[in-house]
């Protein structure tokens, strides 16, 4: 049996096939004790920890939605920009044509996923998403490369597209309408969206797949009472 790729070479089946399971997470442990109160100052404390080992970008985070009534989900790698004071994560993004923004128009559940393999370590989080307003967004737009934010203006995102240079002519476009200005506007349809989360999980690696993994959940994103459990691996 066979299976078609992009480049038209077959596949066998047993290529397929992963190898057995011989790495062991041997590097860490995870104990009650060593949590802090706060999820929020748990993730910034691991998120430290990740720059600190040299992790290859530990802020990239797969950012996961579902769109009614079909229930369907999408993903897509992006990354954070910001974990605020009250423990909320925010992302930057297209939200005009982009699939995410028709799920988050249905369903304002949302979750993250890091996963930092050089220290055996993955955080999940789920809760409910809000738009940041465009003047805050406006913010972190001015910090972007120029070249960045003529690319937000002139990408219809997950639009179908004929050819490469039809998007290179939408820049071109845009280019021309903003020659000489040197403070873009934010666009309309672009802006951050912040994740305000309602369950936090955080997994520790072990030994023989018996993982340490701790969760800490609250009712209502209004709560600042954590409810932390250890689960089962």
């Amino acid at each position: 049996m066979t299976q078609a790729v992009a480049n038209d070479k077959p596949v066998k089946e047993n290529d397929l096939i992963f190898a057995p399971e011989t790495e062991q997470y041997t590097k860490f442990h995870l104990d009650r004790k060593d949590l802090n109160v706060s999820p929020g100052n748990q993730f910034h404390q691991w998120f430290q920890e990740a720059k600190a080992n040299k992790v290859a970008l530990p802020e990239s985070t797969i950012f996961s939605t579902a769109r009614l009534p079909s229930g369907r989900v999408s993903s897509r790698t992006v990354l954070l920009k910001e974990l605020d004071k009250e423990g909320n994560l925010v992302i930057y993004s297209n939200w005009g044509t982009s699939k995410k923004a028709k799920d988050i128009e249905s369903n304002q559940y949302a979750s993250l996923t890091f996963f930092w393999k050089e220290l055996e370590r993955q955080v999940r989080i789920e809760g409910i998403t809000e738009f940041l307003t465009n003047e805050e967004s406006q913010i972190y737009f001015d910090t972007r490369p120029r070249a960045s934010r003529i690319g937000a203006w002139a990408s219809p995102q997950s639009t179908p597209l004929q050819n490469r240079q039809e998007l290179e002519d939408k820049v071109k476009e845009v280019e021309n309408r903003f020659e000489g200005v040197d403070k873009i506007p934010c666009p309309p349809f672009w802006g951050g969206l912040k994740i305000k989360p309602l369950e936090w999980e955080f997994f520790q690696g072990r030994t023989n797949r018996t993982h340490d993994r701790f969760s800490y959940t609250r009712e209502s994103v209004d709560d600042n009472s954590w409810t932390i459990q250890r689960l089962s691996s």
